[in-house]
């Protein structure tokens, strides 16, 4: 007699199931939708450093003269705009709604020369038949009656309202070039009959009046050009320059009283003649204006232990150019052309970032704002304001992945430097160097813990006794939770001196550790064969350990006296002027080694657990069918857990390339490129842990380091990819074993 028997799951069983079921999914869930939230956030904040520039409309004035344009200009909070003539009249615009007019000002002084400073320097000179230089600029003063800001313009005499005395005979200035610091002032004036001196003052305050008292003195520019179309004088007066024509004559100034003629350089472009020139902000380049619409930056560079002007790179525009302003601190500058189109640059990023048709005539003058958030133009009919959106010129996708030619660099080089103490300083945004070192660190972690981890591993797992194991394995899966940054820190304070006192030490151990395993167990094989008993084979790895001692030991007793014999006593020394290799203190060796102690237990877990997990009965085939334990563990064990060990080396990658603290404390954090093992290295994820808290907020370095992470985050995302693919293919082919 049959009998059905049915077995039913209790409905609590039913219950736990689904829970453990959806919880598990709803896990996984939550943890793709963090990461995807993780990476659009990334994006939000790094997109805004792609976006470009844009011009807006806000307000334009008829022109009521004719006259020439010496320089235009925006108040800081772009509420007033102004003009100086080359006649010496100064008229001041109000770009905001209040209605207000302003009174201008005219200087009742035949003016025959004029010049202007840089734009952050702001003043113009205007120097006059009477052999007189008179020195204004636009002040502008804030008050707040009812708690409303109010800004009125005043004419702004920085020397005081004497002019200051050229001593010109009876010779009447033809071209005049004028800059200042905090107590000289230099004029350069080139006469009618064509001898050009240069007046220095020299201020110094009565402290009796508090009255600055200038003392001049006059000497003469030798071997000037006949013809003298522009002149520029460097904010910090150590150079002249002098166009003629389509030839520019440099002069050494810094001492007035022994100018030299340093340079004579050609710098139209091909087929073209030029137009203006211009310094950027910071004054170590040179802008050149042709007409053909292209425009040229120059900047110093050292060949052959001299300083020589060259040609860096080339913008254009599609008429000839009429002036070039750029900005008051960053790299960015303006051209106005004479098809009425206005267009905006950058130089680090070697970009048109905006072009914009003003007018159907000429674009004459053109002015940056202070903050750089608004612009000035003069056309042939009108002077127009526009609002500027121009937040993030300096990074261009150039700039972040290639070489990039910084002003007073030898050469196109990769760099990272993103603050300075300059407000005139070009930001080096580069995340080649940082990108590279995230590669170097991760590289010499792995080239340290790879063998060691995985060696462990089979020999834990395939040949060590159970009761090692179960000491051996948690212990060194512990080593897991230690703090990296202790690590690090003894990483910095600890090792790092220690192998620099001890290097020729260290190098000796690398080599005697092999050798002196070798050289154990061939003496082990010797012993008699009643000795060899007394030791179970599965403990007989423990006579390492005094070994290990024995000969680290040596070698660091050792390392003074080979120091003596091969390095003259100084290793340190010695790989730096005999072998010309940068040595630093903390540097890839160290990193190396501290970095993998932290990867080893990660990659020691894993790939045990995957050996350890090999089917006994394969093993145990592999051995009766005459393998040896070696042939069975190469050609079965490791190819059955190959999946498993190449997983555990690509978390092991990860954990390296996501490291911070450790390369923190033990690199300099040089954003270097070289993979000598003595050098050191900024990695993106240190970078990031260092320069954030400086950073301002919404700032283009701001951005950067969130790209910075976002790298780091692509990086580990494709490291976890080519895992899991290769991983699967492994499973695949040796699945059937």
């Amino acid at each position: 007699m049959t009998q059905n028997v049915s077995f039913k799951s209790s409905k609590s069983r039913n219950f736990k199931d689904k829970l453990a079921r959806y919880g598990v999914s709803l896990g996984g869930a939550i943890v793709l939708v963090a990461l995807l939230l993780i990476f659009f956030y990334l994006l939000y904040v790094v997109l805004p450093l792609f976006k470009g520039a844009d011009l807006t409309p806000a307000k334009s004035f008829p022109l009521s003269d004719n006259g020439r344009t010496l320089m235009l200009g925006v108040e800081e909070q772009n509420e007033i705009g102004y003009r100086f003539n080359l006649d010496g009249q100064l008229d001041f615009y109000n770009l905001s709604d209040d209605g207000r007019e302003f009174e201008g000002f005219k200087l009742d002084k035949t003016i025959v020369a004029a010049a202007k400073t840089i734009p952050s320097h702001g003043d113009v000179a205007y120097a006059t038949a009477d052999g007189e230089v008179y020195v204004l600029n636009a002040k502008f003063e804030t008050s707040y009656p009812n708690d409303k800001r109010l800004i009125t313009p005043v004419i702004g005499f920085p020397l005081g309202e004497e002019p200051l005395a050229l001593d010109m005979g009876d010779s009447l200035v033809k071209s005049l070039a004028f800059e200042r610091d905090s107590d000289t002032i230099k004029i350069v004036a080139i006469d009618d009959g064509a001898q050009a001196r240069i007046l220095t003052f020299e201020g110094e305050e009565n402290f009796i009046s508090g009255e600055i008292e200038w003392t001049s003195q006059q000497t003469t520019v030798p071997g000037i050009p006949k013809q003298v179309d522009q002149m520029l004088l460097t904010p910090d007066l150590r150079s002249l320059y002098m166009r003629s024509g389509n030839r520019l004559s440099i002069y050494d100034i810094r001492d007035a009283e022994e100018a030299t003629l340093r340079d004579v350089v050609t710098i139209n472009a091909n087929g073209a003649n030029v137009t203006d020139m211009a310094l950027m902000s910071g004054a170590s380049s040179i802008m050149i204006g042709n007409d053909n619409g292209v425009i040229s930056q120059w900047f110093d560079v050292t060949e052959n232990r001299k300083r020589q002007l060259r040609e860096i790179r080339q913008f254009s525009v599609d008429a000839s150019v009429n002036e070039i302003s750029s900005e008051y601190y960053r790299k960015g500058f303006a051209v106005s052309a004479a098809d009425g189109s206005l267009s905006v640059f950058h130089t680090t990023s070697n970009s048109k970032l905006v072009s914009e048709k003003l007018s159907q005539g000429k674009t004459y003058n053109v002015a940056f704002s202070p903050r750089a958030n608004g612009l000035f133009a003069m056309t042939s009919d009108a002077l127009s304001f526009y609002k500027v959106h121009n937040e993030h010129p300096e990074v261009s996708w150039s700039a972040l992945w290639q070489k990039v030619w910084y002003e007073g660099y030898p050469e196109p080089q990769y760099v990272w430097q993103s603050t300075s103490a300059s407000d005139e300083f070009e930001p080096k945004l580069s995340l080649v160097p940082i990108s590279f070192g995230t590669i170097k660190a991760a590289f010499y972690a792995m080239l340290f813990a790879v063998p060691i981890a995985i060696a462990g591993a089979i020999y834990t797992a395939y040949f060590m006794s159970g009761p090692v194991r179960q000491f051996v394995k948690p212990t060194v899966e512990i080593m897991e939770a230690l703090p990296t940054v202790i690590l690090g820190f003894l990483a910095g304070l600890w090792l790092a001196p220690l192998i620099e006192d001890n290097l020729p030490g260290i190098i000796a151990l690398v080599i005697l550790l092999p050798i002196s395993f070798l050289l154990t167990a061939w003496l082990w094989t010797k012993l008699p064969k009643s000795i060899q008993q007394k030791i179970p084979d599965t403990w007989s790895s423990l006579i390492l350990i005094p070994v290990v001692i024995m000969v680290g030991l040596f070698a660091f007793e050792m390392s003074p006296h080979l120091e003596l014999w091969l390095f003259d006593g100084d290793a340190r020394l010695y790989i730096t002027n005999e072998l010309g290799i940068d040595f630093d203190q903390r540097n890839s060796m160290v990193v190396g080694i501290a970095m993998g102690f932290a990867v080893i237990p990660t990659i020691f877990s894993i790939a045990e657990d995957a050996i350890f997990s090999v089917p006994r009965h394969l093993t145990n085939g592999s051995l009766a069918l005459g393998a040896t334990q070696w042939q069975t563990l190469t050609k079965v064990v490791i190819l059955t857990a190959s999946p498993g060990i190449f997983s555990a080396v690509m978390m092991g990658l990860g954990r390296a390339v996501g490291e911070t603290m450790i390369v923190l404390m033990a690199t300099g954090n040089t954003p270097v490129m070289d993979w000598s093992i003595f050098q050191g290295m900024r990695t993106l994820s240190a970078n990031i842990a260092v320069e954030m808290p400086e950073s301002e907020v919404g700032s283009s370095h701001y951005r950067v380091l969130f790209l910075a992470a976002f790298v780091l985050f692509i990086f580990t995302f494709i490291f976890n990819t080519i895992a899991e693919f290769v991983r699967q293919r492994l499973r695949e082919k040796y699945s059937s074993l």
